[in-house]
């Protein structure tokens, strides 16, 4: 049962790559790569510029991401340099493969490790980065519904027509801001630790958690603003709607488990931005994997590849170093032990009394 289970989401995941793709290929029928071609010729340098800006700046962010859980672990001495490096080599792979298939937590094994911390001292990182995400989204999505509640009539095709009321949105988005709010009070007032099953979740310290609540929502809006400053700018509908779009799609891409989101991001975000030539949203989709995913992930495998070389260097390094497994030196007498000097002994008393 265990090696079924193991199958079981990345065959979800495919199973969605594979009905997202078939919905947007008709989504976009009759569009031609001349037409996306020119969408993207269309957009100014200038705005090239920010979305690459929004790039850094969300990165940047996830990188604190790593930062944060290492001051909650009390851990010191690590360098920014590094942190930064292992936080976007773990995201960019991640973030192309399959959170749930990688979830980064092997690089960061790796890495962290090198470092000195234990096995439970990673695992305890990894939970609160992910926590850390989960908390910014839940905090702008409940802000965005809750001031915007009819912005998910732009998915309503692809919702339940519950969900896509206004009043269950703002419902949805009050709760969602409730859950964030327990938490920061959990945080002040050192509620005790939660208990699920053999689990034990702590709330931080204030100094984190207020951290937190600033890293994630950083990470997301400079991720949305990729989008934002690529999609034209006559016909723009807000950077709000389109935060609301992205945060979405990025959910809705995570939760499908396709690897990348493949299709499940093209589709929910193209399907929320009707009032917008679907080649111009396609482009500005396009910009967005370029510089979020594909340019980060080339690099992210760059960096993996010296780091193994270099742990490999120093392995053989150490090994070449350590003495060679010499035997010994004897305990008494000069080449003669006293064992075979005993057996020696008694050959000279049978040649005696011979």
């Amino acid at each position: 049962m265990k090696k079924i289970k193991d199958f079981i989401w990345p065959v979800i995941g495919l199973g969605a790559v594979v009905v997202s793709v078939y919905l947007l290929w008709h989504l976009l029928k009759g569009l031609s790569f001349a037409d996306v071609k020119a969408s993207l010729a269309a957009i100014p340098p200038h705005r090239y510029a920010l979305a690459v800006l929004s790039t850094l700046v969300a990165y940047a962010a996830l990188a604190w991401y790593d930062r944060i859980a290492l001051l909650h672990l009390g851990v010191k001495g690590i360098s920014w340099l590094f942190v930064s490096v292992c936080s976007f080599t773990t995201y960019a792979l991640s973030h192309n493969i399959g959170a749930s298939v990688f979830s980064g937590a092997v690089v960061r094994y790796r890495a962290y490790t090198s470092k000195g911390l234990s096995t439970a001292q990673v695992a305890v990182l990894v939970a609160l980065c992910s926590f850390t995400f989960g908390l910014g989204t839940a905090f702008l999505g409940g802000l965005v519904l809750v001031l915007e509640p009819e912005l998910l009539q732009r998915v309503a095709s692809l919702l339940p027509p519950v969900l896509a009321s206004p009043t269950t949105a703002r419902l949805v988005g009050f709760g969602l801001l409730g859950f964030v709010a327990l938490y920061v009070i959990g945080s002040i007032l050192h509620f005790r630790p939660l208990h699920i099953r053999s689990f034990k979740i702590e709330y931080p310290r204030p100094n984190i958690m207020g951290r937190q609540l600033i890293a994630a929502p950083l990470e997301l809006l400079g991720a949305a603003g990729i989008i934002y400053f690529a999609l034209p700018e006559a016909g723009n509908p807000g950077f709000l709607v389109v935060l609301a779009v992205f945060l979405a799609s990025f959910s809705v891409a995570l939760v499908s488990n396709a690897p990348g989101g493949i299709g499940v991001f093209e589709l929910v975000f193209i399907t929320a931005m009707p009032d917008l030539p679907k080649t111009d949203v396609l482009a500005a989709v396009l910009i967005f994997r370029l510089f979020y995913l594909l340019i980060p992930f080339a690099l992210a495998i760059g960096v993996v590849l010296l780091f193994e070389r270099g742990r490999l260097a120093d392995a053989l390094r150490s090994k070449a170093k350590s003495p060679p497994n010499v035997p010994p030196p004897p305990v008494d007498g000069p080449g003669i032990t006293p064992d075979l000097r005993d057996v020696q002994g008694r050959d000279l008393k049978v040649r005696k009394a011979v």
